[in-house]
């Protein structure tokens, strides 16, 4: 963009950084939750739950789907490490 451009789009500059911003903070949350040591902490956490006897059987079958979803989605982007540690 050119400079006059520039000058025209500077009254624009503060939503620009703030949809930068945005897009920074949703893609650290995407990493975080479809980190696959996240994942298998939960998976863990739902399985302490079921027998404690906190939820049912049916909302465990649930949830683990919900989860080993998020789980194949993150092995398939390849993209994570697995060590809670993202990249």
């Amino acid at each position: 963009m050119g400079l006059i451009g520039e000058v025209l789009m500077l009254p624009f500059a503060p939503v620009r950084g703030s949809a930068w911003a945005i897009r920074q903070v949703l893609r650290e949350a995407e990493r975080i939750y479809y980190d696959p040591a996240t994942v298998r902490a939960e998976l863990a956490r739902l399985e302490e739950q079921l027998e404690a006897g906190e939820i049912t059987e049916e909302e465990f079958d649930r949830r683990e789907d919900e989860l080993l979803d998020r789980l194949e989605i993150a092995q398939r982007s390849g993209d994570t490490t697995g060590n809670g540690t993202g990249r």
